[in-house]
């Protein structure tokens, strides 16, 4: 069978795409991920995009996460609380959402991406507190927006970054840039949870998801860079992450209706 280089070249940008923005934001690789997959590369079962997003961002955040700990920006004992209690809620959420109807989902999705949106520019001019850390008078807050995060991921079959970033700073009170370091953990925990339940369902296309893998870990290496450059401008990569959520989630709500 000829290789169609074109579609094969089209998957390669698209996963480095995705790279770039978990790199930059600690988010956006999902969403991101989905509608190019759908839209873009042309899968037809969004299940099966979900799936496999869900794996090639997992495999990305891990790159993107050793740059990350190479700089520092990382609070890894409110990783520590965060992840273990989004991990059990993205299982959760991750059955009832392959039983939602696919489209439902996508235009759901999209809805919440929007709300997220807002919040986080709302906050834009907050650049949060160098020292935050994880301590007893906060862990059960943590821990329970670890939770409610891990079920959206799981139910909307994303790496969950977007949620992740804005819950790390309403919960802890971290600048934006530790969050995005953080996040990078439970993006890779959500994302891999995520994709083993889809996985032992048969919703994972390998071959994609090794293009979109390889894309990935180029485009992490540009994306962290430039979140590096962007974190001492008052507010820029605040405003930078809410850009990317509205004009996805604008795209996703006009090819739905």
């Amino acid at each position: 069978m000829a290789i169609d280089l074109p579609h094969l070249l089209l998957e390669l940008f698209s996963g480095s795409l995705i790279g770039f923005t978990l790199g930059l934001i600690g988010g956006g690789g999902s969403i991101l991920a989905v509608p190019l997959m759908v839209y873009v590369v042309g899968v037809k079962n969004p299940h099966v995009a979900i799936g496999t997003s869900a794996l090639a961002v997992a495999v990305n955040a891990l790159a993107g996460l050793a740059q990350h700990a190479r700089l520092g920006t990382i609070k890894w004992r409110c990783a520590g609380l965060f992840t273990p209690c989004g991990v059990l809620g993205a299982f959760v959420g991750a059955t009832l959402g392959k039983a939602m109807d696919g489209g439902r989902l996508l235009l759901c999705f999209a809805l919440l991406m929007i709300v997220v949106g807002v919040l986080m520019l709302k906050g834009r001019n907050n650049q949060g507190c160098v020292g935050a850390a994880c301590n007893r008078q906060n862990a059960p807050r943590v821990m329970m927006y670890g939770l409610g995060t891990g079920a959206l991921s799981g139910f909307f079959g994303i790496g969950g970054g977007f949620l992740i970033v804005p819950a790390l700073v309403a919960s802890t009170g971290m600048p934006i840039l530790n969050a995005i370091g953080t996040s990078l953990v439970a993006v890779a925990a959500f994302g891999a949870s995520t994709a083993v339940s889809y996985m032992l369902s048969g919703l994972i296309d390998w071959n994609l998801a090794l293009l979109f893998i390889l894309g990935g870990i180029i485009g992490s290496f540009g994306g962290m860079r430039t979140a590096k450059a962007l974190s001492g401008t008052t507010g820029a990569l605040t405003v930078f992450f809410s850009g990317v959520i509205f004009c996805v989630a604008s795209y996703m709500i006009w090819r739905s209706l």
